[in-house]
C-alpha cells in the first residue's frame, strides 16, 4: 500500500515548482490533493492531468475567507489530514531600498499566509483524528544573505510559528514541522532562463556540488506528511545540499 493512502492534503503554491513536485509525489504515494494557488491555468491543467485524486482551488493565502472555502473544497476529497504551506515569494533589496509596502507585501504572503493556513485547517484536522502540517521555510530561515532582510525575516518567522504550533497542537495528534530548502531549480531560482548546468556552477563549493531539484524537497515533505514521521514535530528538516553546514575551502586539504 502507498504510504499516503487515505490521506487528503492541501498544497499551497501547488501549481508549479516545488509545490507541483510535491503534489505529484503525494498523489504517487496514494494521497488525494487540493492544489491551492492563484495561478489558475497551470493549477487547473495539473489537476486535469493527475485525474480524480486531485482538484484545483483558487486560493489567495492572504485571505481568510479563501482559506475557509479551501478547507471546504478539500473535504470534498475526503477527511483532511495534511497541510503543506508552500506558497511564497522572494524579494531581493537592501534594507535601505526596501519600502514599507515591499516589506508588508512579503510578510502577508510568506508569513501571514502560513499563519492563516494553520488556523484554517486546525479544527478539521483535529476532528479527523490528527495529521501533519509542513511549513516550507528556507535555508534563509536558518541564516541569511545581503538583500534578503524582508524575505529572510518571513522565513525565520515561519520557523518560529512552526515550533509554537507544534507545542500547541501536539496533544491533538497534529505534528507541525518546517522544511528548509537551499537552492532549488525552480522558476524562483531562474529556471525559466538559466539552464540547470549553469545553475550547478553556483554550487561548486557546496558539499553536494549542484543545484537541488524540486522532487528532492518533495520527498522530504512527503515523509513528514506520512505516518513514518509520527514522533517528529516542532523540528527543522533541511534539504540544501549541505549549504548550511558550510562551504568547501579550496585553500584547505580535501579528499
Amino acid at each position: 500500500m502507498a504510504r499516503l493512502a487515505g490521506k487528503v492534503a492541501i498544497v499551497t503554491g501547488g501549481a508549479r515548482g516545488m509545490g507541483e513536485a510535491t503534489v505529484r509525489l503525494l498523489v504517487d504515494e496514494g494521497a488525494k490533493v487540493l492544489i491551492a494557488d492563484v495561478l489558475d491555468s497551470p493549477g487547473q491543467l495539473l489537476a486535469e492531468e493527475l485525474g480524480s485524486s486531485v482538484s484545483f482551488f483558487h486560493l489567495d493565502v492572504t485571505r481568510k475567507t479563501d482559506w475557509q472555502k479551501g478547507v471546504q473544497a478539500a473535504t470534498a476529497l475526503g477527511p483532511l489530514s495534511v497541510l503543506i504551506n508552500n506558497a511564497a515569494i522572494i524579494f531581493q533589496k537592501t534594507i535601505m531600498d526596501t519600502t514599507e509596502d515591499d516589506f508588508m507585501n512579503i510578510v502577508r504572503i510568506n508569513q501571514l499566509g502560513v499563519f492563516l493556513g494553520m488556523q484554517a485547517v486546525f479544527p478539521t484536522i483535529k476532528d479527523n483524528g490528527g495529521g501533519s502540517i509542513v511549513n516550507v521555510s528556507s535555508i534563509d530561515g536558518l541564516q541569511s544573505k545581503n538583500s534578503l532582510a524582508a524575505y529572510s525575516s518571513t522565513k525565520w518567522a515561519v520557523r518560529g510559528m512552526t515550533k509554537a504550533a507544534a507545542i500547541e497542537m501536539g496533544k491533538h495528534n497534529i505534528r507541525v514541522n518546517s522544511v528548509h530548502p537551499g537552492g532549488i531549480y525552480t522558476a524562483m531560482h531562474g529556471s525559466d532562463f538559466i539552464s540547470q548546468e549553469d545553475a550547478d556552477q553556483f554550487y561548486q563549493h557546496h558539499a553536494i556540488p549542484r543545484v537541488g531539484l524540486p522532487r528532492e524537497v518533495a520527498a522530504l515533505t512527503a515523509f513528514l506528511a506520512s505516518d513514518e514521521a509520527t514522533y517528529s514535530t516542532g523540528a527543522e528538516f533541511i534539504a540544501d545540499g549541505g549549504w548550511n553546514a558550510g562551504l568547501v575551502q579550496e585553500s584547505l586539504p580535501q579528499l
